[in-house]
């Protein structure tokens, strides 16, 4: 990412900003911010653990669980790249960072949002053909084949993340620097504008709808195929194989409707109170919620938990 070139404030230059973080009551903040550690290592701990289990146990050496390791791998780096600077804001009421740590922050955290709408839209594509088509899985979704669409999900928000960095980056910061918020988002950024933002708004708000229309129309139109083939579906042991997608449309229901709140509600940017505590619930309690979503309702996570709490206690036993 190019570093951006600093803007003018009344004359100087803007070289760092200042995000203000929740205005609230010492004890309360010190409250707040170990729950949030807490949530935090959780969040570590619990998709670093699925990582380890997909990679290691043989039956999860599919395409789907391989879909789902990436998807613990984008909350790890999501919630790396905004959770330790808000306890840092929750622990010293405001923070100062640098303009250009404030633009990496937007680049990385918009790489890690825009790759997590595509990853979820090849996975409900990935059970659509498991469902509707399962004599062609094995063959559609083979190592080689599922590389694809992983690339093509990271090559896609690489770009939206440039374009949509670059066009925030460029506007000029003058009516202040403060932040009336506990990271470098988009809408507290628009508030701090003394240029005519309008064009540029008018590129992330597509870049935005674009990004979030096809995803979504890519998992609707798979789970509309799915639910008629679950009607179909007469034995338990067919409908078994469906179990995942109660999983995953959970987990696109928490994630779509909290982005479509942000950003597609129409008043970007007017109520930031609001803002911040949506903004919460995506960025720090949708990537600790992911790994307990996918493993407390599939029956292969389950099962290679027990493996390994099996082993743990023979080898306490030894």
């Amino acid at each position: 990412l190019a570093e951006p070139c600093p803007q003018r404030q009344n004359g100087t230059m803007v070289t760092e900003f200042v995000l203000m973080g929740f205005p609230l009551q010492a004890d309360l903040q010190i409250g707040l911010f170990f729950v949030f550690l807490v949530v935090f290592l959780i969040t570590m701990v619990g998709n670093l653990d699925m990582i380890v289990l997909i990679q290691t146990d043989p039956r999860l050496q599919t395409s789907m669980y391989f879909f789902l390791s990436h998807l613990s791998l984008l909350d790890i780096c999501y919630s790396s790249v905004i959770v330790p600077q808000f306890l840092e804001t929750l622990g010293t009421d405001k923070m100062v960072i640098t303009y250009e740590r404030c633009a990496s922050q937007f680049f990385f955290f918009t790489l890690c949002a825009s790759t997590e709408c595509f990853l979820l839209a090849v996975m409900a594509y990935d059970r659509y053909v498991a469902v509707c088509n399962p004599l062609l899985y094995a063959i559609a979704m083979t190592p080689q084949t599922r590389l694809g669409p992983m690339a093509g999900t990271y090559a896609g928000a690489i770009v939206n993340s440039v374009i949509r960095t670059g066009c925030t980056f460029s506007i000029s910061f003058c009516k202040s620097n403060h932040v009336d918020f506990f990271f470098c988002d988009l809408p507290p950024l628009l508030k701090l504008a003394c240029s005519e933002t309008r064009p540029r708004e008018w590129v992330i708000y597509l870049l935005a709808f674009l990004v979030i229309t096809t995803s979504i129309s890519v998992i609707l139109t798979s789970y509309l195929f799915i639910i008629q083939a679950i009607l179909k579906i007469r034995t338990a042991g067919g409908k078994a194989k469906t179990s995942t997608c109660a999983s995953h449309m959970t987990a696109v229901t928490l994630f779509f409707g909290t982005l479509i709140f942000i950003y597609l509600k129409g008043d970007m940017g007017k109520s930031l109170e609001e803002d911040k505590i949506v903004s919460i619930f995506y960025t720090v309690v949708i990537p600790m919620l992911n790994p307990m979503i996918y493993s407390l309702r599939n029956k292969d996570v389950k099962e290679a938990l027990k493996k390994v709490f099996n082993r743990m206690r023979v080898s306490q036993t030894e």
